[in-house]
C-alpha cells in the first residue's frame, strides 16, 4: 500500500519527474551528510582543489602529484588497494596499498593518503604493500563525490 502511495507521486509530465529526482537525491544527500561517512566524505571535498573535486564528483577519484618526487597518482574511492601510481599517459601503472591504523570512513581514509602523498610521499610508499593493477579493479569506480 505505502509502494502504491509514492508511485501516485510521481508525475509523468517531464518537469516533474525531474523535479521529484532532484528532491530525492537531496533528501538521500541530506540524510547521508550526518552519518560518519557522509561526513568523512564532506571534509574529504573540503581539502580537494575545485579540479580534484569534479574529477572526484564525475569519475569516483581524484589525482594527485606526490610531494617529494613528483609522480602522478590517483585515488579510487576505497578503503583498501585503492591508490595507483600514474605513468605520463595517466594510466596505472603500480597499484599501492596503505591506509591509516583503525576503522575509518573511506572519505577519512582517503584523506590520510592524499595528505601522506603530499607530504610524506617517502614514508607512505615505505609502508606500502604494491600490486600490479587490473582494468577490473580500476575500471568502473563508484561515485562518491
Amino acid at each position: 500500500m505505502i509502494g502504491h502511495a509514492m508511485l501516485r507521486l510521481t508525475s509523468s509530465r517531464p518537469g516533474e519527474r525531474s523535479r521529484m529526482r532532484d528532491i530525492r537525491a537531496l533528501f538521500v544527500s541530506h540524510g547521508a551528510e550526518r552519518t560518519p561517512e557522509g561526513r568523512s566524505l564532506r571534509l574529504l571535498r573540503d581539502w580537494l582543489s575545485p579540479a580534484q573535486r569534479a574529477q572526484f564528483a564525475s569519475k569516483g577519484y581524484f589525482e594527485i602529484i606526490g610531494g617529494e618526487t613528483g609522480k602522478q597518482y590517483r585515488i579510487y574511492a576505497g578503503a583498501a588497494m585503492n591508490v595507483c601510481e600514474l605513468d605520463e599517459r595517466g594510466r596505472p601503472t603500480l597499484g599501492l596499498c596503505f591506509r591509516p591504523i583503525g576503522e575509518l570512513p573511506i572519505g577519512d581514509v582517503m584523506l590520510a593518503q592524499k595528505i601522506a602523498l603530499e607530504s610524506r610521499e617517502s614514508r607512505a610508499l615505505a609502508v606500502a604493500r604494491r600490486f600490479v593493477p587490473n582494468g577490473f579493479m580500476f575500471g568502473r569506480s563508484r561515485l562518491l563525490g
